[in-house]
């Protein structure tokens, strides 16, 4: 069985987003007008952006759990220019991570270890080790010199 090590982030948050449209994580009232944090000029432009960030921390938690939502929030956030010379580090907006975890917590993917943070739960690996499964046995039939990791 294939892990989420084994697969291209991309490809895994690409699909496990779609998943998750279908199921019942809910997206507050103020996503359309939000910034993604001070770093941010403007709103996310893709609209299921909010499905794609909800995979992207699952996925994160998954490799680095215990994880707490203000070490999230850095890794989320960007640089901005402020006029001349280097920019400077924002981090990421944290009600959005906050919503994203208590509907991945309620989904039953992500379970809270008191003063460590979120780690994954035996449901939500095995949904992201199965999908990691299926992303492989994709790539192999596109290029069967990758059957060596299977």
């Amino acid at each position: 069985m294939a892990k989420v090590y084994d697969v291209p982030a991309d490809v895994l948050i690409g699909k496990l987003a779609d998943i998750l449209k279908n199921e019942d994580i809910p997206a507050p009232s103020w996503i359309p007008f939000v910034k993604t944090g001070a770093h941010a000029d403007k709103p996310p432009q893709n609209r299921d952006w909010w499905h794609t960030r909800c995979a992207s921390i699952m996925r994160k938690i998954y490799l680095n759990g215990p994880i707490g939502i203000n070490e999230l929030r850095k890794d989320y956030g960007g640089g901005k220019p402020y006029g001349y010379g280097a920019a400077h580090h924002k981090n990421a907006g944290g009600a959005i991570i906050r919503n994203a975890i208590h509907g991945l917590e309620k989904l039953g993917y992500l379970e809270k270890v008191e003063k460590k943070g979120r780690v994954i739960s035996k449901q939500g690996m095995q949904k992201l080790d199965r999908l990691s499964t299926e992303i492989l046995k994709e790539m192999i039939v596109e290029n069967p010199k990758l059957k060596v990791y299977t």
